[in-house]
């Protein structure tokens, strides 16, 4: 099994969509094959300490050559006659009971197994977030891109232009100089937005699981409904859905069983014993078969403290775990709301970016116009063409600021699929 999750899934498409992008990273991620490695770990520790409650049996065989009538007179506290002999048999030894440690100490290695898959799905969450900012990221790379290289080809309409005026004598070589530092600084912009764009597909990239950068056609993504009034029913929500706090939760819980489990360790344990077998060659004086059956009674009576200091030790535990998961509620609530206000400012950064657009186009216009008229500097119209080109970069990354800040909330809240 380890093999096949090792191993990376076929790429994926060039043109790819969010939603196979996420598919593909559920399948493909490393971190997500880690969390599922580790949950089938757990849980063969369920059948370790189960196993406690049921028989073991042990084949024996033993052979002795022995001195005849010699008789072991020292290193053990009994004595008794040595026979030369081959024997072979079995041993069996059953719990019959030890007062609810065993149940406490599975009770509890359960709760571990299914806190553990509890974080598998934190992981696949954790996943899904990187996955869809990278996604977006690079959506808004492409679009900041694109922006700018529609300023670098309107710079070269317009360079040209007042190159070819001041040939004529219309304008001046420093008009040309100016529209010159305006091509360059938009070309400076492209560069810069190409290496974000970049940088979000190489993020892309390793969000799917890729150990090489690749670069993706992706598919816009429309935006999502109006956010709520109030970060509140969010937070509800998160208290019940987030799978961090259903891990603190149940890690709470089993340090409890835990601790009860330590705290019979101060109770007997009873156990069956049974062994039979045959010797089949051996001295004379020996029977045929043999078999013998018992009852262990096994009574703590003093060990230094040992089970006292370990309950102690479980019950803290617990203890801890308990204010482990009320701080965990503290953080999820800060970071719902947190999320929240993000994810309201960058909602309003929609409008506001849209509206410097406008204002930026129409800035443009005039002063091209008064510039064309003789009643504008070049100082006046580079000025303008560099708000617009600002502009248009904020108005291309703000969609995708949004929605990368929406699916930041849609994590915080639990909601992330």
């Amino acid at each position: 099994m380890a093999g096949a999750l090792g191993q990376q899934a076929a790429p994926p498409a060039s043109n790819l969509t969010l939603t196979q992008a996420k598919e593909y990273a559920l399948r493909n991620n490393p971190r997500i094959h880690s969390a599922d490695s580790t949950t089938e770990a757990v849980g063969s520790v369920v059948k370790e300490v189960r196993s406690a409650r049921f028989p073991t049996v042990t084949g024996l065989a033993t052979g002795v050559e022995a001195q005849k009538s010699t008789i072991l007179a020292a290193g053990m506290l009994q004595t008794s006659s040595l026979y030369s002999r081959f024997a072979s048999g079995i041993a069996v030894n059953q719990l019959v009971t030890d007062f609810g440690r065993t149940s406490s100490l599975t009770q509890s290695a359960e709760l571990r197994r299914q806190a553990q898959g509890s974080n598998g799905q934190t992981v696949r969450e954790q996943v899904l977030l990187q996955v869809e900012q990278a996604y977006f990221q690079a959506l808004g790379g492409n679009a900041a891109l694109r922006a700018a290289q529609a300023a670098v080809n309107n710079r070269e309409v317009t360079l040209r232009q007042i190159s070819a005026l001041q040939q004529s004598a219309m304008r001046s070589t420093l008009d040309v100089r100016f529209a010159e530092v305006a091509l360059s600084q938009a070309q400076l912009d492209v560069y810069q937005t190409e290496n974000i764009a970049t940088e979000a597909q190489a993020n892309l990239a390793a969000a799917l699981g890729l150990d090489h950068a690749d670069v993706f056609t992706l598919a816009d993504v429309p935006l999502p409904a109006a956010l709520e009034a109030s970060p509140d029913p969010r937070i509800q929500e998160a208290m019940q859905r987030r799978p961090e706090l259903k891990t603190f939760s149940l890690t709470r819980d089993a340090a409890h069983r835990f601790a009860d489990a330590e705290a019979r360790l101060r109770l007997p344990t009873v156990s069956l014993l049974g062994t039979a077998g045959a010797i089949p060659a051996g001295d004379p004086r020996l029977p045929d078969s043999y078999s013998a059956a018992g009852v262990n009674i096994n009574i703590p009576i003093l060990n230094g403290g040992l089970f006292n200091a370990r309950r102690a030790e479980a019950e803290e535990r617990a203890a801890a775990a308990d204010s482990d998961v009320r701080e965990l509620a503290v953080q999820i609530a800060r970071e719902v709301r947190v999320a929240w206000l993000e994810a309201n400012t960058a909602a309003r950064r929609l409008d506001v970016t849209a509206r410097l657009v406008a204002q930026a186009n129409e800035a443009l216009r005039l002063a091209q116009t008064r510039y064309d008229s003789g009643l504008g500097s070049i100082v006046e119209l580079s000025q303008a063409q560099l708000n617009q080109t600002s502009a248009e970069i904020q108005n291309a990354t703000a969609r995708y600021d949004y929605l990368s800040s929406r699916a930041a909330l849609d994590y915080a809240t639990g909601e992330l699929q």
